[in-house]
């Protein structure tokens, strides 16, 4: 068990966009952030949380009353760094205990240049972004905001028409694993989503987000995956009109989040900015195939446009899974080629394992994709 570090700590505050301040203390080097403010229900995670690339841009408040408890560890990271702007905790843990763990949460946020806001009341400003929805806010020294802080706010992009992916996706291709090729659309990919793939069966070839569709037909791939990431899926025109064409080849596909999203839009479907968005480890999504209901893990703040009877604009896709929550899209599927996608997070880093089948239905769908090109060769 060792101490948590990460500086003195010093008057702050998190000010929303709506002119609403939450006071706190700031601990660590760093001065501040900008970015959306969203909040996640995960009561464990937070590693994974922190490392999703899916949260690029947001400053996350953790609803969980106490964060860090049991440290940092070497193998839950989602990608190579914190990928938040910024957090707010009602309590950071001055202590962990993990036998895995390698250093406090609080000593890793810092050395990554994460402000931290804590001794927040995080009960009251999670009700406020339900009742509100999610805008932009600034972390920032002091003990209450000056114009300088508001101009700067007021400066910073919205969520709304922002293409993240650009920013979130990997430099060059990589490969993992052995079988049946994958190519991977990397929008901010979870590591867990890879290796999910790879223990599937998989051989997994991870590409940036700007390769074009000749560049995937080259590589001879046997199914098309599809990634979660960042941003507003509307603004990521480029990837759009590239996974159509490969969809249309008849490419077994598969997306997850981002991915779930950019498909509909593909096909003709609309998103929109939900009001907060869906984000922890207990959503109920029920499956209108069985009627089976599955606990789900989500990261999003905008949705497919539609409902259980169909996508306005995609008459090609159907509906396979909606929120019992708020009825929003959770699952959709082509009525004729080998495509399908869910909004939520079946590799589940953290959270329950339900939606876990998702990844033996699409090697069943590459499979039978192989058996008919031999049965024809």
């Amino acid at each position: 068990m060792q101490p948590s570090a990460g500086g003195t700590g010093r008057p702050a505050f998190v000010l929303l966009e709506d002119g609403t301040w939450f006071a706190g203390t700031l601990i660590g080097r760093s001065r501040g952030a900008v970015g959306e403010v969203v909040f996640t229900t995960s009561l464990t995670g937070y590693q994974e949380t922190f490392t999703d690339p899916s949260y690029l841009g947001q400053i996350v408040v953790m609803t969980a009353p106490m964060i860090g408890n049991y440290g940092i560890t070497l193998t839950d990271d989602e990608s190579a760094k914190p990928q938040v702007s910024g957090v707010v905790f009602r309590e950071l843990s001055t202590h962990y205990s993990n036998w895995q763990a390698t250093r406090s949460l609080g000593d890793w946020l810092d050395a990554a240049g994460v402000p931290v806001l804590t001794e927040v009341d995080t009960r009251r400003l999670t009700r406020h972004i339900r009742e509100r929805g999610a805008m932009r806010g600034i972390i920032a020294e002091g003990t209450e905001p000056t114009d300088a802080v508001r101009a700067e706010l007021l400066a910073s992009p919205s969520m709304n028409g922002l293409d993240l992916a650009s920013r979130a996706t990997t430099p060059a291709a990589y490969t993992q694993g052995e079988g049946p090729l994958v190519v991977a659309f990397d929008y901010g990919l979870k590591r867990n989503i890879v290796r999910m793939l790879e223990a599937t069966g998989f051989r997994v070839e991870v590409v940036p987000a700007a390769t074009t569709a000749e560049q995937v037909l080259e590589r001879h791939p046997d199914g098309l995956f599809v990634s979660n990431g960042p941003g507003d899926p509307a603004a990521i025109g480029y990837a759009r009109d590239t996974i159509r064409t490969l969809a249309d080849t008849g490419l077994p596909t598969f997306g997850i989040c981002l991915g779930h999203q950019l498909l509909g839009l593909a096909f003709g479907g609309r998103t929109i900015k939900m009001r907060y968005g869906h984000r922890g480890g207990n959503h109920p999504v029920k499956e209108l195939a069985t009627g089976r209901v599955l606990i789900t893990t989500q990261n999003h703040g905008f949705a497919v446009e539609g409902g259980p009877d169909g996508l306005p604009g995609a008459p090609d896709l159907e509906v396979t899974h909606f929120n019992l929550n708020d009825g929003t899209v959770e699952g959709l599927r082509h009525r004729r080629l080998p495509v399908f996608a869910v909004q939520y997070h079946p590799e589940a880093a953290p959270g329950p394992h339900d939606a876990y089948p998702h990844f033996a239905e699409f090697m069943a769908a590459v499979q039978a994709r192989l058996g008919q090109n031999a049965a024809t060769s």
